[in-house]
């Protein structure tokens, strides 16, 4: 997975960019077929903006999450991302179907 970190009106520093990989670990635990990966972090007056957009195979999920603090801000976003990623998946694995020659013949 490639994760890319933008900053808008804001410089990333380290200590950032090792909260936002460790946070966004946690969403890879859930599903490890996410291909991209890109967070903007902004600051607008009185508020911190995190924005996530992740490309899975044959979707993209786009959350946004705010709050006064940027951390807080980067724990709601990766509340949301993770809530939509088990979604995905719980319809991902809903869909799928067993062949024919696979299903048991009831007796």
């Amino acid at each position: 997975m490639s994760l890319t970190i933008t900053g808008r009106n804001l410089e990333i520093t380290p200590a950032i960019r090792e909260y936002v990989h460790t946070k966004t670990a946690r969403v890879l635990r859930h599903f490890d077929q996410v291909i991209d990966t890109q967070i903007m972090l902004s600051i607008e007056p009185q508020k911190h903006i995190a924005e996530i957009t992740m490309r899975l195979r044959g979707k993209d999920l786009h959350c946004e999450a705010s709050d006064d603090n940027l951390y807080a801000a980067i724990d709601l976003l990766v509340d949301k991302a993770d809530r939509q990623v088990i979604k995905y998946k719980t319809k991902a694995q809903n869909h799928v179907h067993e062949p024919p020659k696979r299903q048991e013949i009831p007796a």
